[in-house]
């Protein structure tokens, strides 16, 4: 595929996006209109058993998902108030870590992009700091499993520190050290999505064999665009 054809390619990739942010942003919003209010709270978290039998056995390094060796990394910028990321960690994501990352074809690197509110820069320290210690993708998947409404207050310390438990993070003493050392390295990937090209979240980028370094997407509307991509970068 030569260059011409690469970027149409992409472009067709992220033409869904905005798109699937409105479905996704609806589906949730009356989702959560119809069941009240469902996250958010520190008390009472739901899905730990589910999201850590998931991802048993699935190699993890910092906030990288998969086999270090494999030939293509993905590269997904979120934040972790964020309605639509939690879709797509809820619905696009899980076919492509179930098949590609687990057979070694692909890892899936999460970048914090902050763009919500300030809490989302605690929310996303506290990931990289259970990332420090292998659990950074059970952090980040019940977090999203248990998200309360933007801006609402919802990602405090007991909340941070509730997920992090639920995710298995054994060393919370580490924990709760290395969360504020990683506020800069959150204000640094979500510079590095700036540069990018990026404005919204989720938004993905990817390397591999056939790329020319990392290369944008955009916010591909579904897995199969994903897939797409990663056989694409192979």
């Amino acid at each position: 595929m030569n260059d011409a054809d690469r970027r149409t390619k992409l472009m067709q990739l992220a033409s869904g996006a905005v798109f699937l942010a409105i479905v996704v942003g609806v589906s949730l919003v009356e989702s959560n209109s119809s069941n009240g209010d469902s996250g958010g709270d520190a008390e009472s978290i739901d899905g730990a058993a589910e999201v850590n039998r998931s991802l048993s056995g699935i190699p993890q390094d910092e906030m990288a998902l998969g086999e270090p060796s494999a030939p293509v990394e993905l590269v997904e910028f979120g934040d972790l108030q964020c309605p639509v990321c939690k879709g797509y960690a809820e619905e696009i994501l899980p076919p492509i870590i179930e098949n590609q990352v687990k057979n070694g074809e692909v890892k899936i690197d999460f970048r914090n992009f902050t763009i919500i509110g300030p809490q989302s820069v605690d929310a996303g320290a506290a990931g990289l700091a259970a990332g420090a210690q292998e659990r950074g993708w059970n952090f980040v998947e019940l977090f999203y499993r248990n998200q309360g409404a933007e801006n609402s207050g919802f990602a405090d310390d007991a909340f941070l520190e509730a997920i992090a438990k639920g995710a298995g993070v054994d060393d919370l003493a580490k924990w709760n050290e290395d969360r504020k050392l990683f506020r800069a390295k959150v204000e640094e990937t979500s510079q590095e999505a700036q540069r990018l090209g990026f404005n919204g979240t989720p938004s993905f980028a990817i390397e591999g064999p056939g790329t020319q370094g990392l290369e944008p997407i955009g916010t591909p509307e579904s897995t199969g665009a994903l897939e797409e991509a990663i056989e694409d970068a192979g």
